[in-house]
């Protein structure tokens, strides 16, 4: 096997990053270019493309066609988030989890939840409504929109034994999303499902999800009274 079949993009990748953290490759240089790299690395340029475009979306390079790739001036430490299995969530805080599915329905979603999800105004999408528990104490309410033709599996998942929530990130990979997050005072049911009432604002977080152009899922979790949200960067 030659050296270059041997050199992969991650090879190239710890290699710049360590040049960057010693500063032999100081705020503001001008890195040597692609052809330049696979010839020192002896591997083919698109190895070394890759291995310079995840630096880039770290934020340890700014790359610009025909100027080339610097290392920042002000590198940005980009956080990364996965989407949280509640059950994980409440058992790493010491917590007994259990969930109930309260409703499952496939029918037509309204105009606002077919507009943000991109549906036909003829395709169906299946409704789930849940509560997760922690220690049987309510957690977080949960209102999903699932497109069937994006997961059809799901159409026969048993979603009793298993939540929506930790089904559709092990069979229902996506390539992007979008998160709000926010304080809202909720409707009856849900102030009913948590225990608490129409007065308090509580924390939500509504997500959605895409795989490449079609949407996957669209949810809205609102928590507890007093929730708190953890993350690490």
């Amino acid at each position: 096997m030659s050296e270059r079949s041997r050199t992969t993009w991650q090879d190239v990748r710890a290699d710049v990053l360590d040049r960057i953290r010693s500063r032999d490759w100081k705020p503001g240089d001008l890195i040597p270019t692609e052809v330049e790299l696979a010839a020192e690395f002896g591997c083919a340029r698109a190895t070394v493309n890759r291995a310079l475009r995840a630096v880039a979306e770290d934020g340890l390079l700014d790359r610009r066609r025909k100027i080339g790739t610097r290392v920042a001036r002000h590198p940005v430490r980009r956080a990364t988030m996965r989407i949280p299995i509640l059950r994980h969530e409440i058992e790493a805080r010491g917590g007994a989890y259990a969930h109930r599915l309260l409703q499952r329905e496939n029918r037509l979603p309204p105009a606002a939840v077919r507009g943000r999800m991109a549906l036909l105004p003829t395709a169906r999408a299946l409704r789930l409504r849940a509560l997760h528990l922690a220690d049987d104490e309510p957690y977080a309410f949960e209102d999903r929109w699932v497109n069937v033709d994006a997961v059809p599996t799901i159409a026969a998942a048993d979603l009793t034994q298993l939540s929506a929530n930790e089904w559709l990130v092990a069979q229902a990979p996506f390539t992007s999303g979008d998160l709000t997050f926010g304080a809202l005072r909720p409707g009856a049911a849900t102030a009913a499902h948590l225990g608490t009432t129409k007065d308090h604002a509580l924390f939500s977080i509504e997500r959605l999800t895409w795989n490449d152009a079609t949407a996957i899922t669209l949810v809205r979790l609102t928590f507890h009274p007093g929730y708190e949200l953890r993350m690490t960067l």
